[in-house]
């Protein structure tokens, strides 16, 4: 089991979520994804995307000017 970040500050939808996508191919089970972004639909797009792919969204919680979220995989 490993933690792993990806950084999508900057980018504007749906930039992170396909970011997130093509980093899921890469991910474990059990594995953790911290995400950050600052892009105003951030949250619900991490939300919308873990709930249709089956992932566990842990967390989202203030970082800095962004969020971080925290998938489970």
């Amino acid at each position: 089991m490993s933690t792993e970040t990806l950084d999508c500050r900057g980018l504007r939808c749906p930039q992170p979520i396909l970011k997130i996508a093509a980093k899921a191919a890469g991910m474990k089970p059990g594995d953790i994804l911290e995400v950050l972004g600052d892009c105003s639909t951030f949250e619900a797009d991490a939300r919308t995307w873990c709930s249709r792919t089956g992932r566990t969204l842990l967390s989202v919680t203030p970082e800095g000017s962004a969020q971080k979220a925290q998938i489970r995989f």
